[in-house]
């Protein structure tokens, strides 16, 4: 039975007269799976409540960040000692240079980092730094792979253009979209075709090395290390945008999970522990083009946040634990074997990708390799599933083109309930 959200209904009714869409980001306003967005109130541990008093298990995790759910007791006891000394000050910390320090000891590709304030100022900075260094203007970017609303990346993006069918962004000038080249996901021949044709113009190649924003699409077998290979022939660098991978689907990211190491890498989500945070990191000599010690400019007022420092040195101490990953590894597979199972008691076609702790049921027929094979899946039928679960208790994306996000939190009973419930919602929508 649909739950009653009166309360969630009259805060959106006000909401739309005082921001755009009645959100301050696109996707949480429901539009692709349709009704009103629900608002919440209050987390702890792997579920969520909403202001209406409903409770949910929750598989959104704030699209990524909390890896150790909601209101880990040792996070909120880092924010509320922080906060009594002083949430900002324009002047370096001590949590900075730790926060650093656990950065680079599980990056060996990073040894340096700068933190920004968000995913997005991490990859506009990660591509100032590859047009500075390099001397070329052109970047490369790939199909449905989604890297912020920076102007040069919104072409033939994921995430939220995905779910409302924008297929880029108008206030982006012709210009600035003629500096980026497009090719499809997990094609290494496209890749050699694009290089091949502006090589010594491309300052580099930036790709989510696992696709998180057209719903989670894994790397073929030998992609990354293709990509790698081509960048260093032209001369151009590689970016990997691990700001949905960095310390989810291992410690050390994708780049420890696939063994390729990249010359930028860009990072956000877990490293801040729900707060906004973001960094970009490489080689020392590469990273000291950035000012003060070099002259390609980047700055931030709030960059090195106190309180963000704190909850990214407690949640990455907490994920450098011993046996951390194997545990979230063994939970995520459950669910995910589970999602597979009940769509074919349903006789639903389902594909079910997973890397790690993320996880999307494409409801599809064919293998999802890339952006095209991501837009052939049923939206309608997912916009049922998604309020078939809602209306159970449990809160996944409000966009077929997202990713579930498994936590420390999650028990093995959860999984069990969540994947008893989609059995009966694959049932009830046929």
């Amino acid at each position: 039975m649909p739950k009653d959200r009166r309360r969630s209904r009259e805060l959106f009714d006000q909401a739309r007269g005082l921001m755009p869409g009645g959100v301050n980001s696109p996707v949480r306003a429901f539009a692709a799976v349709g009704g009103q967005p629900v608002f919440m109130a209050r987390g702890q541990g792997a579920r969520v409540t909403d202001v209406d008093g409903h409770e949910y298990v929750d598989y959104l995790g704030s699209w990524g960040p909390l890896i150790l759910g909601h209101a880990h007791p040792a996070v909120v006891a880092a924010l509320e000692r922080v906060a009594r000394e002083g949430t900002s000050f324009g002047a370096p910390t001590s949590r900075e240079v730790e926060l650093a320090r656990l950065v680079t000891q599980a990056f060996p590709s990073i040894q340096k980092v700068r933190m920004v304030n968000s995913g997005t100022e991490a990859t506009l900075s990660a591509l100032r730094l590859a047009r500075g260094a390099t001397g070329r203007d052109l970047i490369v970017k790939l199909e449905g792979c989604y890297h912020g609303h920076v102007d040069s990346l919104l072409v033939k993006a994921g995430s939220g253009l995905a779910t409302l069918g924008i297929p880029g962004s108008p206030g982006v000038p012709a210009a600035v979209a003629a500096q980026t080249l497009t090719a499809p996901y997990n094609d290494a021949g496209a890749l050699e075709e694009v290089f091949a044709r502006h090589g010594s113009s491309i300052a580099c190649l930036i790709l989510e090395p696992v696709a998180g924003n057209m719903g989670v699409v894994p790397p073929a077998a030998g992609y990354l290390r293709a990509a790698r290979e081509i960048t260093q022939r032209h001369g151009a660098l590689l970016i990997f945008d691990e700001v949905m991978t960095g310390f989810r689907v291992a410690r050390g990211g994708a780049q420890q999970l696939y063994g390729v190491q990249a010359d930028i890498t860009t990072l956000g989500k877990v490293i801040g522990g729900g707060l906004p945070v973001g960094a970009y990191g490489g080689p020392a000599d590469l990273m000291d083009h950035i000012a003060p010690s070099g002259d390609i400019y980047q700055a931030g007022t709030l960059s090195g946040n106190p309180l963000a420092m704190a909850a990214g040195i407690e949640t990455l101490g907490h994920v450098s634990r011993p046996g951390f990953f194997e545990q979230l590894e063994e939970t995520s597979a459950r669910l995910a074997s589970g999602l597979s199972a009940a769509a074919r008691d349903a006789g639903i076609p389902v594909v079910v990708n997973r890397v790690g702790s993320m996880l999307t049921a494409f409801f599809t027929t064919a293998p999802v390799t890339n952006f095209p094979s991501a837009l052939a899946s049923d939206t309608k039928r997912y916009a049922r599933f998604f309020t078939g679960m809602l209306d159970r208790g449990f809160n996944l994306a409000p966009s077929q083109y997202e990713a579930m996000f498994v936590s420390a939190a999650h028990t093995m009973a959860d999984v069990d309930a969540t994947v008893t419930a989609a059995r009966d919602v694959l049932r009830e929508i046929g």
